[in-house]
């Protein structure tokens, strides 16, 4: 059993690497195609918010109210992208052992890095640009990823009235028997 969980550790970066290459995907597109996609979005946004709250807007004033969350839209789905990028690296982190500011360090470090490379890759695509203040909301939405795994992988791990102590005792009785 230990050599299957030492053999497929290394597997528990896949969905990083999935969320790198989606990233470099989105990054890949036109502006034109890329603004003609989250433009979309902030339609449908606007076009349930209308159904739900039965507010009964022409096609005019969805356009209207679509253009005005798109910047948002837009921003949102930088944060998502790079909040998802750190839960994926976090956790195979914590697997390996890496807690704390270490955790916190390395993929922090990693995600701002590759936001920052990501933003050099669209100076190359056509009608997109380097944005600091891209890499910035990136860097956001990975630091809110970073601090949930860690409350997350805490809150679960440490009971209340439990401590390390007995965690060791226990585990030495578990291996003698």
């Amino acid at each position: 059993m230990k050599i299957l969980i030492t053999l497929l550790k290394p597997l528990s970066f896949l969905p990083a690497l999935l969320m790198m290459y989606l990233i470099f995907s989105f990054s890949a597109q036109t502006g034109e195609v890329s603004g003609e996609l989250s433009y979309k979005i902030s339609y449908k946004i606007v076009e349930v918010k209308n159904e739900v709250l039965h507010e009964n807007k022409d096609s005019y004033e969805l356009s209207y109210e679509a253009d005005n969350i798109h910047f948002y839209v837009r921003k949102a789905a930088h944060m998502t992208e790079y909040f998802l990028l750190a839960v994926a690296i976090s956790f195979p982190l914590y697997v390996y052992r890496i807690r704390g500011i270490w955790l916190f360090l390395l993929a922090g470090i990693f995600c701002v890095g590759f936001a920052g490379l990501d933003e050099y890759h669209q100076s190359f695509v056509g009608g997109r640009g380097p944005s600091v203040r891209d890499v910035c909301i990136d860097s956001s939405g990975a630091l809110i990823g970073i601090i949930l795994v860690q409350l997350f992988c805490w809150s679960s791990l440490h009971t209340p009235g439990s401590s390390s102590r007995k965690h060791k005792k226990n585990r030495r009785k578990r291996r003698r028997s």
